[in-house]
Formats: structure tokens, sequence, C-alpha cells
């Protein structure tokens, strides 16, 4: 089973740090951040990994290779500088995914155990869910399956098993993940779990502070 990180965003809540870098590539404890979602994922059993690369993607070929350094195949899914976003990026790199895949964003940080994922989703996806950001959540999760709306709202963790079916209605170009998922959702079509261990989405200065100040080991 193969296993997808998305990684062709710009980062723009993270300038300046990300003029000159990609924010997957920024150092988290003396590692790049998205080294550290190989190397979790390489521990649970992924091995065979697609990187879609789009801003400044030359470093991306140049920091992680073709990433045999951490016991891992990697493919890339080259997308032009302004991307695919996250569906769009998906779609484009469908062919290498195989009939179903997890995808993960390279812009985590997380001790989510990736093993228990090394399997189909009993519907059309299943999406691990975590505590509502202040904002809201975004789905209801109640027996196992996400809903719309609810009193259980839960936050999206950007982890997710996926069948490639979901995609069949789907063009080449530009378009969210989060569209082709609430369709899903509203036809019952996919499960989802709560995690309430450690997850950061490292979108801004802040956060990306925090996780270098409070690092451990996963």
């Amino acid at each position: 089973m193969k296993a997808m990180i998305l990684s062709a965003g710009r980062g723009a809540r993270l300038r300046p740090l990300t003029d000159d870098c990609p924010k997957p590539l920024l150092p988290v404890s003396g590692r790049p951040l998205i080294v550290h979602q190989i190397e979790a994922l390489a521990a649970s059993g992924f091995t065979n990994l697609v990187i879609n690369i789009a801003y400044k993607a030359d470093m991306f070929l140049s920091v992680l290779g073709d990433g045999s350094q951490w016991g891992v195949s990697i493919q890339y899914s080259k997308e032009p500088e302004s991307a695919y976003e996250t569906g769009g990026g998906i779609y484009h790199a469908l062919d290498h995914l195989g009939d179903h895949f997890l995808v993960v964003s390279a812009d985590i940080f997380t001790s989510y155990p990736y093993h228990t994922l090394l399997k189909p989703p009993e519907r059309i996806a299943h999406l691990v869910m975590v505590d509502p950001l202040p904002t809201g959540g975004d789905f209801a999760l109640s027996d196992g399956v996400l809903s719309l709306h609810g009193t259980n709202m839960l936050t999206y963790g950007n982890i997710g098993v996926f069948r490639k079916e979901l995609f069949d209605s789907c063009q080449p170009g530009v378009f969210p993940l989060g569209n082709l998922l609430r369709a899903a959702i509203a036809k019952s079509q996919i499960t989802g779990e709560y995690f309430e261990g450690r997850w950061y989405n490292v979108g801004t200065v802040e956060t990306y502070d925090e996780v270098n100040g409070t690092y451990l080991p996963i």
C-alpha cells in the first residue's frame, strides 16, 4: 500500500521562513519537517511513497532524493508552481497510487500510529479526526461514521485512507479535497476515528516555534 505526502503548498502563512525554503523542508529538531513524516511512515510499513511538489520543487529532489537513506522509495508528482490544491494534487498522482492509498500532509507533526491504516477503508474513505480548532470542527463523528452536522464536531487531521473511486467524477485541474469529502460524507460513505494524541498543524510561525520548542521523538 502506498502513501502520498502532500507537499506542494507555498506555506504563505509561514513567511518569511518559506521565502527561500518550502514549508515541508523547514527544520524541526535538526531534520526537515517532511523527514519526520517519512521516518514515521517507514517505521509503520509504508515504504512506497509519492510526494507531490510544486513550489521550489528542485529543493525536494536535492534534499530527499530517492528516499533510500530512510529505507523507502520516493516517486515525485510534479505540479506547476501554482499547484493543484489538495484534491487536484491527489488526482494528478492517481496513476502512482493504486486502488487504495494513505494520504498525509507534510506539514503535520504527530504521533499517530500509521501502521493501523495499512488496510483498505471499509467505505470510500476513512479519516483521522482530531480536536476541533478554535474556529470550529469540520465533521461530526458518530458510531464510526462521519456526518456534516452533529454535536461531536471534530477537525480533519489531514490523515486519511482513500479508495481511488472517490475521484471517479473528477477532471484534471485545481480543486480542494474538501468538496469531495463533503459530498461523500453527505451520503454516509466515509468512516472516521478520533485521535487524541499529539498532533500539530504547522501552519503558522507560532506553531512552528512551538513544535521546535516542545519536540519529543515520535
